[in-house]
Formats: C-alpha cells, sequence, structure tokens
C-alpha cells in the first residue's frame, strides 16, 4: 500500500495550500500529549497545539473517557426542538467562567460560524429594533473565520481578496497603542455621530493571523467604553484567545469593559471534535425573544450541541480549572519569558512579543507571509523534531499547557539553531517567493 503522502495527493485538497507548489503532505499516524508521530516513527513538539486547540495535550486520557462515556449513552441529537443533558450542563459550567454579563449561548460548529453568528445577531440586533445600522467595525489585519460574514470583518487580503466585491460593509480601525490611541478616540467620535454601525468584532489582546499581533489593554478599553457609550454592540473573538491562552481564562478578563458577544471555538472542546459558541447578554437576547417569529435568530446547523463536542468541552473546562493546569500555565508563561529575555539579544530577531503562554519574535528579515525562506524554516523545524508555522517573518510558539521543560527547551534550541543558521546569513532585504 502506498503511504500516506502519496495517496493523499489523489483526492485531497488542504487548506491555505497552493498544491501545485507544494503537493507533499507528511502522513501523521498518532499523538500523544505534547507529541505527533509520522508514519516512519518520527515524533514533532506540537508547538502550535495543532492550531491553538488540543491545550490539555492530545488524546488525553481524562477527556477522551468523558467522550467514550458519553458516546453510549447519546451520540448526536437535532438540537432544535430538543435539548440534552451534556448542553445544558455545558451551559451552566461555562456561563460560570465566562465574563460576568453573559448568560445565553448559541452552538454551530467552528471559530469561523461561532463570528458569523455573532455578526448575524449584532446586525439583526439593530434590525428588530427598527434602526438602521449596518455597518460593522474591524480591526485592521484582523482574521475572523472563512464564512462570507467573518471574511468581511477580516482584514488579511492574502485570503479574501477574490472576494472581497462580494463582503458586507465592514470599516476598519487601527489597534491602539499608547501613542495612537488619541487619534483613534478622536477619529472614532467623529464617525460615530452617522449612528450606523451596529457592531465592533475585534480579537481581544492577541491577533492571531496577523501573526500574533499584540495590542495595548488600556487602550482597547477606551476604545470599547466609547464605542458602548453610542450603543455599538461589542462582538469579542476570542476563539484563539480563550481558555486560559493569555493567562486568564478569557482575554477579555483583562480589560474592564466586557463585550455584548462573545465567539468560542478551538481549545473549547480541547481539540477533539469541532464545535462553536456565540454567547451574549440577556439584552441582545430580548431583541429577540418576540411575539412576531420572524424576530427570531433563524441560524443553525446539523452538528448544533453535539454530545459529544459538549461532553468534551465540559472536560476541558474542569482541566482548565485544575491546579495542575494553572500550574502549567503559570509554568509556561514563566519559561518564555526568560527564553526572551535570552533571544532578544540575538543579531537576527527584531522584536519578540509575549501574551500569557503566547510567545512571538520578528526576524530582522523581510519576507512574504508564504514565501520560500518561510517555508525552508517550516522544514528545517520538521527535520529537528518540531512542529511550528512561521507567519512571515514571525515565528511563534503556543504549545499545550502540558508540554515538558525539556520539550520547551528543544523549542527554544532549534529556534535559536534556525536562526544562526537558516536565517544567520540572509541580508535583510531578502526577497522570498511563491505561494497564496
Amino acid at each position: 500500500m502506498k503511504n500516506l503522502t502519496e495517496r493523499d495527493k489523489k483526492h485531497l485538497w488542504h487548506p491555505l495550500t497552493q498544491h501545485k507548489l507544494h503537493s507533499d503532505m507528511l502522513g501523521i499516524v498518532k499523538a500523544k500529549g505534547a507529541l505527533l508521530y509520522d508514519e516512519e516513527g518520527n515524533d514533532y513538539i506540537d508547538g502550535i497545539a495543532s492550531w491553538y486547540t488540543s491545550m490539555y495535550g492530545h488524546c488525553n486520557d481524562f477527556i477522551l473517557e468523558k467522550v467514550q462515556h458519553q458516546m453510549k449513552v447519546l451520540d448526536q441529537v437535532v438540537f432544535s426542538g430538543f435539548t440534552h443533558e451534556p448542553a445544558v450542563r455545558l451551559s451552566e459550567e461555562l456561563i460560570k467562567i465566562l465574563p460576568s454579563n453573559q448568560q445565553k449561548l448559541f452552538f454551530s460548529d467552528n471559530g469561523s460560524t461561532a463570528t458569523e453568528v455573532g455578526i448575524k445577531m449584532a446586525l439583526q440586533y439593530h434590525f428588530n429594533q427598527g434602526t438602521k445600522r449596518k455597518v460593522l467595525l474591524a480591526f485592521e489585519e484582523g482574521f475572523h473565520g472563512d464564512t462570507f460574514g467573518a471574511m468581511s470583518v477580516s482584514g488579511l487580503s492574502v485570503y479574501n481578496w477574490p472576494f472581497e466585491d462580494y463582503f458586507i460593509e465592514v470599516e476598519r480601525i487601527l489597534t491602539p497603542t499608547k501613542e495612537n490611541i488619541s487619534n483613534i478616540l478622536l477619529q472614532l467620535s467623529e464617525r460615530l455621530r452617522k449612528n450606523d454601525i451596529a457592531g465592533f468584532i475585534y480579537e481581544p489582546l492577541v491577533q492571531g493571523a496577523a501573526a500574533m499581533k499584540m495590542h495595548d489593554a488600556e487602550a482597547l478599553n477606551m476604545i470599547l467604553d466609547l464605542l458602548k457609550k453610542h450603543g455599538v454592540l461589542l462582538i469579542a473573538d476570542e476563539v484563539m484567545t480563550g481558555f486560559g491562552k493569555t493567562g486568564k481564562n478569557f482575554a477579555s478578563e483583562h480589560i474592564s469593559i466586557n463585550p455584548d458577544i462573545i465567539c468560542l471555538s478551538k481549545a473549547l472542546t480541547a481539540g477533539l471534535l469541532p464545535m462553536g459558541v456565540t454567547s451574549c447578554t440577556q439584552q441582545v437576547y430580548d431583541a429577540f425573544y418576540s411575539n412576531d417569529i420572524a424576530k427570531g435568530l433563524f441560524h443553525g446547523h446539523t452538528y448544533t450541541a453535539n454530545p459529544l463536542a459538549c461532553a468534551a468541552a465540559l472536560a476541558g473546562i474542569e482541566l482548565l480549572q485544575s491546579e495542575q493546569i494553572q500550574k502549567d500555565i503559570r509554568r509556561v508563561i514563566e519559561s518564555h519569558r526568560k527564553f526572551g529575555l535570552k533571544i532578544m539579544l540575538h543579531p537576527k530577531v527584531a522584536a519578540i512579543r509575549q501574551c500569557g503562554i503566547i510567545f512571538a519574535l520578528d526576524l530582522d528579515i523581510k519576507m512574504e507571509r508564504y514565501g520560500s525562506l518561510r517555508d525552508r524554516l517550516f522544514s528545517f523545524f520538521l527535520k529537528h523534531g518540531v512542529f511550528l508555522r512561521p507567519l512571515g517573518n514571525t515565528i511563534y510558539i503556543l504549545a499545550p499547557f502540558i508540554i515538558t521543560d525539556s520539550q520547551l527547551k528543544q523549542l527554544y534550541d532549534t529556534i535559536e539553531l534556525a536562526l544562526d543558521t537558516v536565517v544567520q546569513d540572509l541580508p535583510k532585504d531578502s526577497s522570498p517567493t511563491h505561494h497564496l
């Protein structure tokens, strides 16, 4: 039988891939803890928790046991007209750890649909009240998913440019810093006079797809305060930042102004099963609560509130609140801090930044998001037993909470070795090529 890499080429179309330039996919046959294993028996440290999902480690025994038990009781049931214990329990446990103003949960299938629901909530909230607010506000370089509403509010044209003529109406503002916040507030105050902005969607503190770009919590709070005073619904996209990654359960907890709507996925189900949740305040929910059936939120997915996904999410929340995982989070944060102090002195490092367990460094080299140098770094990391996906000239780490100290050291050592070999001899104006 042909290996996975060769068999894959016959029928499969992979995400974020130009197959004419990148035809070979590495076949992964199993995973455990922070490690992935390929067909040849090689192991790789999963330095990005498989797109920020498997935060408690792959094939976590505690989570598997909970889901296995649920499989024997109830696997799937329509969530329109029915309810079930895993969904009810998840609503109770999730509300306990969400910001205090969140009261209602709407289930969907993934991060993109979670933000799609949040966008629809914001637009229909105003529509149901007879106010004409059709504009959405978003940050430049934001990323909120690949469905049409989510693409519309995303600011990375590398993903979306073929579709930009079909988007809903969106305006963008700069991410805030201590230096630019005064100008942002001044421009916003002027713009808000039109009273046509329905909602503001934002990734709090960290813009993941924008190469872990981080912004100032105090300045963000000022923006949220101003918008809230003008009746703009605040939609926090916590798909990436949620569930402990910033050092708190949610990035929104670093900010005093609570969002009206929160979008969740990825680590929600600990990387085991797909699911999205969009939470909202009682005020948002009440705008849909009516004798007029047309005012309801007519949005749904076949696997909404799938019992198995709910069981995985419940197990994940239990682990997140455990003493051991909280200890692991503090350990990883401190380990990154120490590595940052060292690596920031490297001549090929332009800048470093950290928010909780999220660590990023920028290379002092110009390069495209998906270019030849990025590909060389990616291959170098795999060759040395490390799975990291550079975003342009940014190398970042967002590993499972349970990663060991020795595995962290291997990540750090491999990054440093890459700087000394792959990057060291390149000029600052290196011009990579190709795809996406």
